[in-house]
């Protein structure tokens, strides 16, 4: 069960994502903060690409980067913008809100998977399926309430709506995911882990530069201004080796996509305590409430899905 061991592992380190992106984001301006994340795991994976390429040590390893043309890497670049999109709604949405309210949205992701099938595939619901997604709508509404009590209106807060919107994007690329490394007999594109995970970290880091030139530079004396933390550098190691961690798993041997996907969404469990210890956030008895309906949601998918 070495793969479920990993499961855990990189849901542990998301949750370590989460709290170091919320501590680096304190009072700091996002895009530049955004923008160095992509930069130091572009760096992370840089000497991979280059000893692939260019040498045969790494043939016949985890860490071996397989090469291909414009025909692979342009399904590469899409998964960049979506996932990029994404963490843009996501940075700014956590700026502003509370860990302990983000962290149970984030959670929601795997019901939002299940919609998507749902309406663009046209697959069924069962009678668990269709539990762990109303158990799922009543902690948004829940959580709804307990943000109240903070003075944050789910209905009419744009921060609110831009974590939802990084959780759907996500989401989306999850689907996306599965499509790009399913074996092409499968309807696939069959791409490598290593490849997709290395190049879109490196596209990703080119498109934030772009951003910052044009959006942030000319008008960051007039902003919210950029300070250096040592976060910063902690958001890249976990995003990086909770990623890793995940697509190893997912290589081995009897490893079941379905349990590894509900296992990395217990990383709000991390980013929850997190949230309490360090951060000092308020109302968290309600709030543990509505994150144990959103774990109680994810076990009946699981249920539902075998």
């Amino acid at each position: 069960m070495t793969w479920l061991l990993l499961a855990f592992l990189s849901a542990t380190l998301l949750g370590f994502y989460d709290a170091f992106k919320k501590e680096a984001l304190r009072e700091n301006a996002v895009i530049p903060v955004l923008f160095l994340n992509t930069l130091f795991s572009s760096i992370i994976f840089l000497p991979f690409i280059i000893l692939s390429g260019q040498t045969e040590i790494l043939d016949n390893t985890i860490f071996h980067v397989a090469s291909g043309g414009w025909e692979m890497h342009k399904y590469i670049v899409l998964k960049s913008l979506i996932v990029l999109s994404s963490w843009v709604l996501g940075y700014f949405g956590m700026k502003h809100l509370p860990l302990t309210i983000v962290g149970p949205i984030n959670a929601t992701r795997p019901v939002m998977v299940l919609v998507g099938a749902l309406l663009v595939f046209g697959e069924h619901l069962n009678g668990w399926q269709w539990m762990g997604v109303l158990l799922a709508v009543m902690s948004f509404m829940m959580l709804s309430r307990s943000g109240k009590k903070e003075g944050i209106d789910f209905q009419h807060n744009h921060w609110i709506w831009m974590i939802v919107g990084a959780a759907v994007l996500g989401a989306i690329s999850g689907l996306y995911d599965k499509y790009l490394m399913a074996p092409e007999g499968s309807g696939g594109v069959g791409l490598d882990r290593m490849m997709v995970q290395s190049w879109y970290n490196i596209y990703q880091c080119g498109m934030m530069l772009i951003m910052l030139a044009i959006l942030w530079w000319p008008k960051h004396k007039q902003t919210t201004p950029f300070h250096w933390h040592w976060s910063i550098i902690g958001v890249s190691i976990f995003l990086s080796t909770a990623d890793f961690v995940y697509f190893y798993s997912l290589s081995l041997p009897d490893a079941m996509i379905s349990i590894v996907s509900m296992v990395r969404r217990g990383s709000v469990i991390v980013s929850f305590l997190f949230g309490a210890a360090f951060f000092h956030e308020k109302n968290l008895r309600a709030k543990a409430v509505d994150l144990a309906l959103v774990l109680l949601g994810m076990i009946f998918l699981y249920i539902g899905s075998h």
